[in-house]
Parts: C-alpha cells; sequence; structure tokens
C-alpha cells in the first residue's frame, strides 16, 4: 500500500485538492454541482485533454513545445480548405487529413531539434511564430463557416433532461478524446518505443549509448504531439462549427500548466496519462467555478501563472530538498 501510495503520490495529491476545490464550489455557487455542468467540463475539456495527452509525450521524451496549440488552428484551417476541394468527405477523411497535416507540422520541430541542435523551447517559439505568421497573412484572419454536414452535426452519446427542462449531454468530442488518452497510454506504458521514450527522456546520453535512436525518439514525441493536435483542431472545429484562425492562440500554457501539474517533469522521462488528464481537470474545474461565481478572467489567468510557477518549482524540486529550506526559514520563537 505504501509503495503506491508512493508511485502516485502526485495523483492522489490533485484527486484530494479536486475534491477539495469541488465541495467549496459546490457551496459556492448551486449551479456547480450539477449534472449538467458535470458533462458541460467533459465536453469542454476534451480539447485541452486530446492536447495534454500529446504534449506529455514530449515532455516525457525531455523536450517542450509550445506551438501545438497554433499547428492545431493551420490545421482546422487547411483541412477545412481541403474537404472542400474533396467535396466534403466524412469523419475518416477529416481526421486523416488532419492528423497528417499535424504529423507533417510535429516532424518540423523534431527536424529543427535533432537536425540543427536547437533547444526545443527555442524551436518551438519560432515555429510559433511562424505558423501563426503564416495563417494569419494567407487567411487575413477570415473564419470559415461554409463546413461540411458531418463536421458541424451535433452527435451526443448520452443525454438526460434534468428537472429545470435543460438537457444533460454527452458529445462526440468526448469519445474522440477517450481514444486519443487511450492510444497514448498504451504508447508510453504498453510498448518498447514507450520505455524508450522515458529512457530518452530520463538520460539522452545514457540513451544514446544504449543504442535508442535518438533521433527517432524525436520525431516520434513531436510527430505523436503533431497527430494529437489535428485531432484536437478538428474536435475544436466540430465543437464551435466554424474554424477562426486565432481561436485556440493561448490555449498551450494552461495545457502546459495542466500536465505539469499532473506530475510531468520538464527535465524529461517522468508523467502518467492520469496525472496529465487530472491536471487538465483541476485547471477546467477552477475556471468553471471562477467563472460560475462571477469573477473575472483575468483572476483566472493569475491563477494559471501561479499554477506553472508552483508546477515547475515542485518538478525540478523535491520534497527532500524543499524542507531544509522551510526549516531555515523558520522565525525563532
Amino acid at each position: 500500500m505504501r509503495r503506491f501510495v508512493r508511485s502516485h503520490a502526485t495523483e492522489l495529491a490533485l484527486l484530494a485538492v479536486i475534491a477539495v476545490i469541488c465541495v467549496f464550489l459546490s457551496f459556492a455557487t448551486d449551479r456547480f454541482f450539477t449534472l449538467g455542468n458535470a458533462f458541460d467540463l467533459l465536453n469542454t475539456s476534451s480539447v485541452n485533454i486530446i492536447f495534454a495527452v500529446g504534449l506529455l509525450v514530449v515532455l516525457v521524451a525531455g523536450g517542450i513545445d509550445i506551438s501545438f496549440a497554433v499547428a492545431a488552428s493551420v490545421v482546422q484551417y487547411l483541412t477545412a480548405t481541403v474537404l472542400g476541394w474533396v467535396g466534403g468527405g466524412n469523419w475518416i477523411i477529416g481526421v486523416i487529413i488532419a492528423g497528417a497535416l499535424g504529423v507533417a507540422l510535429g516532424c518540423i520541430n523534431a527536424f529543427l531539434i535533432h537536425g540543427f541542435r536547437i533547444i526545443s523551447i527555442v524551436a518551438t517559439i519560432s515555429t510559433f511564430n511562424i505558423f501563426f505568421g503564416l495563417l494569419m497573412f494567407f487567411t487575413g484572419g477570415v473564419s470559415i463557416y461554409n463546413l461540411p454536414d458531418w463536421l458541424t452535426n451535433r452527435v451526443v452519446l448520452f443525454e438526460r433532461e434534468m428537472a429545470d427542462g435543460s438537457w444533460a449531454e454527452i458529445t462526440l468530442p468526448v469519445l474522440i478524446m477517450v481514444i486519443c488518452v487511450f492510444a497514448t497510454w498504451a504508447l508510453i506504458t504498453r510498448t518498447t518505443t514507450g520505455r524508450q521514450l522515458y529512457a530518452f527522456g530520463d538520460n539522452p546520453e545514457g540513451a544514446r549509448r544504449f543504442g535508442i535512436n535518438t533521433g527517432a525518439m524525436q520525431f516520434i514525441a513531436f510527430g505523436w504531439l503533431g497527430l494529437m493536435a489535428g485531432i484536437a483542431g478538428l474536435v475544436q472545429a466540430h465543437y464551435a462549427q466554424e474554424v477562426v484562425p486565432n481561436a485556440l492562440y493561448g490555449r498551450e500554457l494552461d495545457v502546459l500548466a495542466a500536465v505539469v501539474l499532473g506530475g510531468a517533469r520538464l527535465g524529461g522521462g517522468k508523467g502518467s496519462v492520469l496525472g496529465c488528464i487530472l491536471g487538465v481537470l483541476l485547471v477546467s474545474i477552477t475556471q468553471n467555478g471562477l467563472n460560475l461565481m462571477g469573477v473575472s478572467p483575468f483572476a483566472f489567468k493569475m491563477i494559471v501563472g501561479a499554477i506553472i510557477l508552483a508546477a515547475i518549482t515542485l518538478s525540478n524540486t523535491s520534497i527532500e530538498r524543499l524542507l531544509p529550506f522551510l526549516k531555515s526559514r523558520r522565525v525563532p520563537s
């Protein structure tokens, strides 16, 4: 039991924090603790969770990427354009096109990082600006509203009428999110490639000496994030029923905060899918609760910034190193 608690300390801590926040919000607002709000949270969190599991793979491999949300916007726009050329298509064709474009953009990052030995955060800051600049330049910031019927039609997987006459629904984005989560979990925990990604992220030089192809690890990690970003972009277009070039702009910091909060180490070699999901849910629940309480959205941005700071500090500083510091700061009585 002690070994289980120690190995899942982050996940258990997140569950405890989420429980405390939910109890507080259930008393602070009468709309939070309802089935409809819970389903809305799940539906609206689907895109961020898809982003998060993709980013998790990059962080496990020792990299960092802040361009994925903008890449998803590019994929979203290109996919809508291509679908118009091919006569509309369907979900299978849409996912294939979006996934392929996302992988291509992810591989551009991997090529820059591995081929030119550029630090991943520097490379992705560059591609973040390049992708977004090109998107806004060629589109002029004009949205696409004429989308295929299959992409705009809501698909309800489960629904229930509430006492006030409203409907609580779980929609298609949740199913796609579950598939992406399971696929990522299988990749990093049930395959040799997943074990190599952890080894490479934990000790790149040791992994290279052991015979692991470091270039392949970069392309797999960033390619997987590109795949998830492409799918997330398509899901966002389905949820919003339109393609807005800057709709996903800025989403990368919220997702990064959630993934690191979920236990992924920025130095690589550590992270779990469960922790990643709980991190996203914690951020989403906090935002939802503040919205229901009428708190300014700017306050949420401050909270996300504090979460990033705390998560990075804790991910790079062990408890054993923090305790002596805390003791030294005590004022003697």
